[in-house]
């Protein structure tokens, strides 16, 4: 029997633990209280301001039942506010709030130093090379994803066209 240690599926599997935890490690080092999910929401939200929940879950590759989780804590926090839309009543359009934006600032520099710290090891070049294959893998999977990731404008379409 083959080490299952070896799998891509176990590799991946222990990559994301330590990226979470590293991610944990740095932010709360820094005094902010947002876990990588409220991270990149708030990051998509800060971007592409008035977008709905269905179209932030997919920018973010995340699940569209368990967004509204992610988007309440947020909001709880001040970090973003709910518009009613102005093309479509039954959703709600997302935008930062000053405390969002001071903190999308202040918190930056913990993620960049996760980043770092979870390609540690690696050469510049390895990393760069580690990067690529991974894109490579997580696009040709996309599709396999019970969330996949989509544009900005191919989410809002597929929203549009239901």
């Amino acid at each position: 029997m083959k080490d299952p240690t070896a799998k891509p599926g176990h590799l991946a599997r222990r990559f994301q633990q330590i990226a979470v935890a590293v991610f944990h490690a740095e932010v709360e080092e820094a005094g902010f209280d947002l876990t990588p999910v409220q991270y990149a929401a708030l990051a998509a939200i800060a971007t592409h301001p008035g977008l709905d929940q269905a179209t932030l879950a997919g920018i973010i590759a995340y699940d569209r039942t368990t967004i509204t989780g992610v988007v309440d804590r947020l909001a709880q926090k001040d970090l973003i506010a709910r518009k009613a839309s102005a093309r479509d009543r039954r959703a709600h359009a997302l935008q930062i709030t000053a405390t969002g934006q001071k903190t999308l600032r202040g918190i930056e520099p913990s993620v960049e130093a996760a980043q770092r710290a979870m390609l540690r090891g690696l050469t510049a070049a390895e990393a760069k090379e580690l990067m690529r294959l991974m894109r490579k893998a997580i696009d040709a999977g996309n599709e396999l994803s019970r969330a996949p990731m989509r544009e900005l404008a191919a989410a809002g379409e597929k929203k549009q066209a239901q």
